[in-house]
């Protein structure tokens, strides 16, 4: 009797994460289903699960539209990501490295300012920043779009975690072979703490492929548009090109689903070793 509810339990179980599953490709569905099909198919009050008439060309429209150079958005926004999310590990590993190992009388107090920053909302700091950019002559430059957004509370708080739980036997058989902590650190830590540095840096890289308001302010520019911004211009106060804008965004998640699927493993390790639920 008990082995049969046991089967029973799994069967639910299975049935749920199927129907969970299927509920969460909904949405990636209707950008195929979309984005293949006429703006008529799109509209239309009879709904079939997918066009009769599937138009691969919309890929090609997309592309050709010269009104979006949906290329040149896709290459920026790629920039962008590997650019932003690069300059974000390397000063956040450091500092959450240097908070973590090194001796220093105010090592506390500066993490936790560096916490206190996370309590201040974008939209206090978003004016400022324009500004200080402004002023630099960094608006629809690589510059404006990517070095104000390089420092992370977040990352630098999960790399301190992560290395107050990382084996000091390790860095004392470094130290033994006459390592300081600079190459110690490059040597030793950062070999060993790979799903970490991928975890934060997948975090990074989708944050800064999604992100709209900041590109949209300072890439004023056609050739500094993001995917993000140039997704906007398909729904505007006269038009909305309706099947562009699904297949633009069918296109535009393909990096982040790449991305999140060689990194997924990573990510969960990263997470379980950071020490964020302690």
């Amino acid at each position: 009797m008990r082995d049969a509810w046991v089967r029973v339990g799994r069967a639910l179980r299975l049935v749920l994460l199927v129907t969970l599953a299927l509920l969460f490709l909904i949405p990636f569905y209707l950008l195929v289903r979309n984005g293949l099909a006429r703006e008529a198919d799109i509209t239309a009050a009879d709904w079939t699960f997918f066009p009769r008439d599937v138009r691969w060309s919309n890929v090609g429209e997309l592309f050709d539209d010269p009104s979006v150079p949906m290329a040149r958005a896709l290459l920026n926004s790629s920039l962008i990501a590997v650019a932003t999310t690069v300059g974000t590990l390397l000063p956040a590993s450091l500092a959450g490295y240097g908070l973590a190992r090194i001796p220093y009388r105010y090592a506390n107090a500066v993490f936790y300012w560096i916490l206190g920053t996370l309590m201040v909302p974008a939209a206090v700091t978003f004016v400022p920043s324009f500004v200080l950019v402004s002023s630099l002559g960094w608006i629809s430059t690589m510059r404006g779009l990517v070095v104000p957004t390089l420092f992370s509370a977040f990352a630098a708080f999960v790399f301190r975690q992560y290395f107050l739980g990382f084996p000091r036997e390790l860095e004392g058989a470094a130290r033994v072979d006459g390592l300081g902590y600079w190459r110690t650190f490059w040597r030793v830590v950062v070999p060993n703490s790979r799903p970490v540095f991928a975890a934060v840096g997948t975090i990074v890289f989708i944050g800064s492929w999604n992100s709209f308001l900041w590109p949209l302010v300072i890439g004023q520019d056609r050739d500094a548009w993001t995917v993000q911004v140039a997704l906007s211009t398909f729904t505007t106060a006269q038009t909305v090109r309706i099947h562009e804008l699904f297949v633009a965004a069918a296109v535009s998640i393909l990096p982040l689903l790449v991305v999140f699927l060689l990194l997924q493993r990573y990510i969960v390790a990263g997470v379980e070793r950071s020490g964020i639920d302690d």
